[in-house]
């Protein structure tokens, strides 16, 4: 009897525990299903565009989203940064202008950096910046596992404020573990802050490390040292008055992780060099490029390119030149940069087109943002007389093959120019098996002709600009583009020389107004004066040649003719 009861009891017990788990069991099940179906989702926005999380928690803590095919992927976001940054307050957080009296625009905050050092002194190294990415950048999943990298920052003589306001702000707003170091590349700088402070300074952060030229390099090879002393999976190259803003690295990473042979940029975001303002480009993302006489140029995304997500990546042909991420492997199976550049000035076209060219490809990736201060102008003498023009001549001369002759055409004095030894860099190509500048033309900077043709079109017209109401021309009185303008009496010679005067002007395909006739300006350097693309009108300010005191200021309209306030004594041109 016992027996039975004993036997009775443990088949009671089993029972009871088994009822116990699957209990367990099912309500495991239920909080499961709860709780994938309410992820914490970025459901509203503090001021600024900080995003709120609801619950408390961060996507990273949970569980990583798993897509059929591809690795594991999860939120970078560092949300608690995100919360300190919304905290904050003080002069040019969120990215705000600093208010400026009249004391704060002296020439000497500018002379030594050509931005407004006073003001950015003023500033927190950890000021905070405005979240200005596409909403659905604050959404995105990267992959769990992602390539570290190395963050190479060159400088010459950068001010103390911005150049540590960099580096901050790539700590700051990087996951640790994805920054192997920082590497601070020192152009034989003179200042003293740059010295003893600095490396007392930077001693601090263990991943930041000085680098120190023993000569004046420039930018290209200071680059090039850094990353030959590089020990990251990636390069990423920043200039030294940037502020990384947040998120930034991961969308980048992620790129290279999927196709090493990928290089990527980040959006640009502009730095006002008066106030420190920060805020977008004009039109925001768009494909770089560049036009016949080598100026790189900025192109809105073509209807066949535009997605409906603009969030997501879009090829773009050329670089701006300084913010970019490249596997570090495939940088120098590609050569790195051409050393015989000098300074600055053209590898941005070099390392463009020698990456679509030579098997691999360009992106820009909107929801990295990266803001830059663009100088009001460069503060210190370039070395030697090097000059921008031996760099693209021989840019020209390697890649651009039959392409060369229309920068020649638009930039005769370069033809003649000498380059130096480029043998070593078309070997390169050749061993690389790099396909020809035409190609590129055709399948990656197709678009390009249509905003910049190799063959100018005709102009519309030309003429002299007279003044309605007295009658006077205005007169260029350099014929260079920048001249001044000066209202003066109309000439009235219409032989040569009244075609060479200064009061001709040609009214360009593009609906522009340029200083002289259009067989002078056929193979000559010239640029807008005033661009009417966008308005079809421009307001001319002249000078009286007898009273520089008095001005007229004329507005004209080009479309459909020289008419409003202007008339016109315009000759259309004649083909030849």
């Amino acid at each position: 009897m016992r027996r039975k009861e004993k036997k009775l009891l443990q088949f009671a017990g089993l029972f009871v525990v088994a009822l116990l788990f699957l209990s367990n069991v099912c309500l495991w099940s239920l909080y499961r299903d709860r709780a994938f179906e309410n992820l914490p989702e970025i459901s509203s926005e503090r001021p600024g565009g900080i995003p709120v999380i609801q619950g408390g928690a961060t996507r990273a803590q949970l569980v990583a989203a798993v897509e059929p095919g591809n690795a594991r992927r999860k939120d970078w976001h560092d949300y608690n940064a995100i919360r300190r940054d919304a905290a904050r307050s003080g002069n040019g957080e969120r990215g705000k202008p600093f208010p400026l009296t009249d004391a704060d625009r002296v020439d000497q905050a500018y002379r030594e950096n050509g931005f407004n050092i006073y003001v950015s002194n003023r500033i927190s190294l950890n000021r905070s910046l405005p979240d200005i990415r596409h909403a659905n950048c604050r959404r995105k999943l990267y992959a769990e596992r992602l390539p570290n990298t190395s963050v190479i920052i060159p400088f010459h003589n950068e001010g103390w404020s911005t150049l540590l306001r960099t580096v901050h702000s790539v700590l700051n707003r990087s996951p640790p573990e994805l920054i192997s170091e920082v590497l601070l590349v020192d152009d034989f700088s003179d200042k003293e802050h740059l010295r003893t402070s600095l490396e007392q300074y930077v001693a601090r952060f263990p991943k930041v490390r000085i680098l120190r030229t023993r000569k004046r390099e420039g930018l290209i090879r200071a680059r090039l040292l850094g990353a030959l002393a590089a020990t990251g999976e990636v390069l990423t190259f920043l200039d030294s008055h940037c502020e990384a803003n947040v998120n930034w690295l991961p969308p980048l990473l992620d790129r290279i992780s999927q196709n090493r042979r990928t290089i990527v940029c980040p959006m640009i975001d502009v730095i006002d060099h008066d106030n420190f303002g920060y805020e977008t480009q004009v039109g925001d993302a768009m494909r770089g490029a560049f036009d016949w006489e080598l100026y790189y140029k900025r192109l809105p995304i073509p209807p066949e390119l535009q997605r409906e997500d603009p969030s997501k990546p879009f090829e773009s042909p050329v670089m701006a030149g300084g913010l970019f991420a490249v596997d570090r492997k495939w940088f120098w199976e590609l050569g790195g940069y051409d050393t015989g550049l000098e300074i600055w000035g053209g590898e941005q076209f070099e390392i463009s087109f020698k990456v679509w060219m030579c098997g691999g490809r360009m992106e820009d990736v909107p929801c990295s943002r990266v803001g830059h201060i663009y100088r009001k102008y460069v503060p210190y003498k370039v070395p030697g007389g090097v000059t921008l023009a031996r760099n693209l001549k021989r840019v020209a001369e390697v890649w651009m093959d039959e392409y060369a002759e229309y920068v020649y055409q638009r930039r005769p004095e370069y033809r003649h120019l000498p380059a130096g030894d480029v043998t070593a860099q078309r070997d390169l190509r050749n061993s690389l098996g790099c396909r020809s500048f035409s190609w590129f033309m055709a399948e990656v900077a197709w678009d390009l002709p249509r905003h910049y043709p190799p063959t100018e079109p005709s102009a519309a017209a030309w003429g002299e600009l007279r003044s309605a109401s007295s009658g006077m021309c205005v007169e260029a009185k350099h014929l260079s583009s920048g001249s001044a303008l000066w209202l003066e009496t109309c000439l009235k010679g219409r032989g040569e020389t009244g075609r060479s005067h200064g009061q001709v002007f040609t009214l360009g395909w593009r609906q522009d107004v340029r200083v002289g006739n259009p067989c002078t300006l056929r193979g000559s350097v010239w640029m807008p004066l005033h661009p009417a693309v966008l308005s079809h009108c421009m307001t001319v300010t002249a000078c009286r040649a007898t009273n520089c005191g008095s001005t007229d200021r004329i507005r004209a309209c080009f479309i459909p003719a020289l008419t409003a306030a202007w008339t016109a004594a315009a000759q259309t041109e004649q083909s030849s």
